[in-house]
């Protein structure tokens, strides 16, 4: 008899799981719960989540409840009675009330290797933090913010180069088949929760503007880890002439080690900052705010930098 799967989840992340237990053929979807449709995009147009346009168009059932812990919403479960729920990034906290309704439980798929990085943003965090490695933590859903008990885990090295979005496109096609292999040895008893170490654990909480802000007296591979890990938002971002100003670049060689951070230098064609530590940042892309992104040299031509001319925190 196939698995009866409900399925939670809403943006782009949650898609490649979806697909790929649509594709078993011992698995049912009975279901898929996802955001109601929002204004999205600079038009501000209603439009539905990713998750919910997979779902039409494998011809499965979408239910959108404003709150998960609405009346209707717990009718649904008890009428559906899933085996098991699958949620991935759906957007809203689990009363549990709902919890133990499916024979098996709730099943999430986190983005990070648990206990490190609970929270809404732990590929953004493992970034920002200089993480070499990070990986995707299937587990049984409970009532505290991703404390429940380890059922599988894959790792994965994050790229030198990788931003952030790039990084969960991997580790949601790395997590795909994880929740298949998963659900299977769940239903099958061919795994034993593990009760995560509270004393190992690091929360990634939600991004804030702030987040972005650039302490210049950081080495260079600090900040371009958090320009990497916080992009597209809220962007790495510093003060020009008192306007704030986004930034992208990478490490580069410092043509003065002495520099005060923050300081701009023209190296032949190359624009850098002076970092902490002696080091320099490469600059790529800059955008002042209510102007469009330019290069750094149409940056420099345009601002027309004086000597000695900073980046302030």
């Amino acid at each position: 008899m196939a698995l009866r799967i409900v399925y939670c989840g809403t943006p782009a992340f949650a898609l490649p799981a979806l697909r790929h237990l649509i594709a078993q053929p011992d698995f049912q979807i009975e279901g898929v719960i996802t955001q109601p449709d929002r204004p999205r995009g600079r038009g501000h147009l209603v439009s539905s989540s990713p998750v919910k346009e997979a779902a039409l168009e494998a011809g499965i059932a979408v239910y959108q409840p404003e709150r998960i812990k609405s009346e209707s919403a717990s009718d649904y479960f008890k009428r559906v009675a899933p085996d098991v729920v699958v949620i991935i990034a759906y957007g809203q906290i689990i009363p549990a009330a709902l919890l133990g309704i499916p024979r098996l439980g709730w099943i999430n798929l986190h983005a990070s290797l648990l206990p490190k990085y609970r929270g809404a943003a732990p590929v953004n965090w493992a970034i920002v933090n200089g993480e070499a490695r990070t990986g995707v933590t299937t587990m049984q859903v409970e009532a505290g913010l991703d404390t429940g008990p380890i059922l599988m885990r894959r790792e994965i090295e994050i790229e030198a180069d990788e931003t952030a979005p790039q990084l969960a496109a991997r580790l949601a096609e790395a997590g795909a088949p994880l929740i298949v292999e998963t659900l299977r040895k769940l239903a099958g008893g061919e795994i034993t929760a593990r009760t995560q170490d509270d004393s190992q654990a690091t929360v990634a909480p939600l991004l804030k503007k702030n987040d972005g802000r650039i302490n210049w007296s950081e080495p260079a591979k600090r900040i371009y880890d958090r320009i990497r890990g916080l992009d597209p938002w809220p962007e790495a971002f510093t003060l020009f002439r008192e306007h704030t100003c986004a930034v992208w670049g990478a490490p580069g060689a410092s043509p003065d080690a002495s520099a005060e951070p923050g300081t701009l230098m023209i190296s032949g064609k190359e624009v850098l900052v002076a970092c902490g530590g002696g080091t320099a940042l490469r600059l790529d892309r800059v955008q002042l705010e209510g102007r469009k992104r330019v290069t750094a040299l149409e940056f420099a031509n345009g601002a027309r930098l004086a000597s000695g001319e900073r980046f302030t925190s």
